[in-house]
């Protein structure tokens, strides 16, 4: 190997490599493990979308890993323990402060009882930790008890059991000093090792009130991803500044009685907008009145947006000016509806999309807060900075919404800002302009208005269908208030349609599927989530609780692991204090999507290709070093 016949920027980055391996045995060594990793099974993936702010629901299926957790335990203790003692010892991994400090309520453990829990949990840990490098799991240890729990981890009987001897006398020891610390760092360990990466398919926010308790908690996750949905594009560009975004998730708030998320949990108060709107409905309940204002101000809000917005094809929303206030009625695709509504107060009839002076203070207040409030920002950065449009990973497609269709089942251009996109290309330049909406020191107001094209728009990928708020609001008929959905949700059930949109984003090949959140399955109505022939897989959570008597479930996950693919259905949850108390899980079912005919080992995945990559990188920096063209020592 000649050095000359190398690109300058190889040989560059080769003399960085040789900063890092200086010599031949610091190289072979890193190839050696390298190449070990590779033939390590590949790490559990597990998938979740549209909490909608359900903590308590979200935190416990992500504590029990989707039933992952208790399926270890069962496979070792089944035929030990009955079920009752399962059940508590998986409810302790899952809430192990919470489980404890109820524990001691009731009975002060003794010794053994703790002896035997730690020695159960070890076991656990040692289970899952086997599909990975014991480096890799010293990392994912406590800091603080990272050096007890390898050793116990690692303990192997020897001729005089002075091992086995050791590891009783250590756990004596923990016992006496700290047992209650030392279980909570297992517990922590089991649930980090029983998932190797989450991924979020989109829609964390609103309907439930604990969208950023989630978000706190996902934040502190070890490997993750987010897929962003049209419920977090609207909280992403109102924190970005979208007047319009603004006014749709204080109203959603509001609709949904999750006031707590903007008050409580991002500091904006609504005492400005009760205290307008006590003013203009003075004969009702504070929230009730605020949600009537707010109302109307959204609706003048989104039709200024609309208005300056030909391209977005949402110029039917622009309904306030077909209101009539004297019959009480509005005009809708020709046809007057009765409206529910009979007071208008801030409409001005002659230019209804115009602002009053005081929803103009509103809006500025209302927009101040947002921009401001430091935990929203915070909360929108890590969207942001582990998020995205979609992924494509380990031969998986992964969005929220929908790819657009037209009706003859093809790819639909889209046409924004005078230019057209269709497929990926769509995804990408939305990608890219909801990150100048952020990032950007000057924002343009399109960037802007084009999150709620992304939250709202029929044409839109995160969104994919007609919404009707207004109709939803202040209609009653059933019929006007039907959402029409673009072409894709009635071609996703084709093989041949799915195939073309894996190809699209550079998928090939029978292991290939698109991971769709967005719409919950509806098991009572015969709904299945595996469609095209296993090769879309709609795993809409159902955790918010107004949807499980319209689905009958409580929604799907996904687990995929070096066996296969399963998706897991889920009864709904019934509270943390009912899992403390009864030791209750949620229940699951599991099916089987794919069995692998291998097991799948590192490296069959994204991250075994990098590290193949990276091998030869390294192999190639040690024949420089064999012949001579860089120097590298041999110790």
């Amino acid at each position: 190997m000649a050095e000359q016949k190398l690109p300058d920027d190889m040989m560059k980055y080769l003399k960085l490599l040789a900063e890092k391996y200086p010599t031949e045995r610091s190289l072979t060594r890193e190839i050696i493990n390298l190449n070990a990793i590779l033939n390590l099974p590949k790490g559990t993936e597990h998938f979740m979308s549209d909490l909608h702010g359900e903590y308590e629901a979200f935190c416990h299926i992500l504590n029990n890993c989707s039933g992952v957790v208790r399926e270890k335990v069962e496979r070792l203790y089944g035929g030990v323990l009955d079920k009752g003692e399962i059940k508590e010892l998986c409810t302790l991994i899952y809430y192990p402060r919470e489980k404890l400090r109820l524990i001691k309520k009731e009975q002060e453990p003794d010794r053994e009882r703790y002896r035997l829990t730690l020695e159960r949990m070890l076991e656990i840990a040692r289970l899952l930790s086997s599909k990975y490098t014991r480096s890799k799991v010293r990392k994912a240890m406590p800091d603080d008890y990272a050096y007890i729990i390898d050793e116990l981890l690692h303990a192997q009987k020897d001729e005089d059991d002075n091992q086995l001897v050791y590891h009783s006398n250590i756990l004596d020891t923990i016992i006496s000093i700290d047992a209650d610390d030392f279980v909570i760092s297992l517990a922590e360990l089991i649930k980090r090792l029983a998932v190797d990466r989450l991924h979020i398919v989109g829609d964390i926010f609103d309907r439930g009130e604990g969208a950023d308790r989630i978000l706190d908690l996902l934040m502190t996750h070890h490997s993750l991803d987010i897929e962003w949905g049209n419920h977090d594009i609207l909280w992403m560009g109102a924190a970005c500044g979208s007047e319009v975004c603004i006014a749709a998730a204080v109203r959603n708030c509001l609709h949904y009685h999750a006031e707590r998320t903007l008050e409580s949990g991002y500091g904006i108060s609504l005492r400005s907008l009760a205290l307008f709107a006590e003013k203009l409905y003075p004969d009702r309940a504070p929230m009730e009145a605020a949600l009537a204002a707010i109302t109307v101000l959204l609706f003048k809000l989104e039709g200024q947006l609309v208005a300056r917005n030909p391209d977005f094809g949402m110029d039917d929303r622009r309904l306030l000016e077909h209101i009539d206030v004297d019959s009480a009625t509005v005009e809708i695709e020709g046809r007057r509806y009765p409206l529910n509504e009979h007071s208008f107060p801030t409409l001005d009839v002659g230019d209804p999309y115009a602002l009053t002076p005081g929803e103009q203070e509103l809006t500025e207040e209302l927009k101040a807060a947002f921009t401001g409030s430091l935990k929203l920002r915070r909360h929108i950065a890590f969207l942001y900075d582990n998020g995205g449009m979609y992924r494509v990973y380990n031969g998986n497609l992964l969005y929220h919404g929908c790819v657009p269709l037209d009706e003859a089942g093809r790819l639909k251009e889209v046409t924004l800002f005078g230019e057209a996109y269709s497929g990926k290309a769509l995804f990408d330049m939305a990608e890219k302009r909801a990150r100048a909406a952020w990032c950007a020191r000057h924002k343009a107001q399109e960037d802007l208005d084009l999150m709620w094209f992304l939250c709202r728009g029929e044409s839109s990928p995160l969104n994919g269908r007609k919404t009707k708020v207004f109709e939803h609001a202040y209609v009653d008929d059933a019929d006007v208030r039907r959402e029409d959905k673009n072409p894709y949700y009635k071609y996703y059930y084709q093989k041949e349609t799915c195939e073309m949109i894996l190809s699209e984003f550079g998928l090939t090949g029978e292991n290939a599927h698109i991971i769709n959140g967005h719409t919950p399955v509806r098991t009572v109505k015969g709904e299945l989530p595996i469609r095209a022939e296993g090769r879309l897989l709609v795993i809409d959570g159902g955790f918010c609780r107004n949807y499980h008597e319209k689905t009958g479930i409580a929604g799907y996950t996904l687990i995929f692991n070096s066996h296969g693919l399963r998706l897991k259905a889920h009864e709904p949850f019934e509270s943390l204090e009912a899992a403390l108390r009864d030791n209750s899980d949620i229940c699951s079912s599991s099916e089987i999507v794919e069995t692998e005919r291998r097991r799948v080992m590192v490296f069959d995945t994204d991250d075994g290709d990098a590290l193949q990559n990276e091998i030869g990188d390294l192999c190639r920096l040690l024949e420089m070093y064999r012949e001579g063209w860089m120097s590298g020592g041999k110790k």
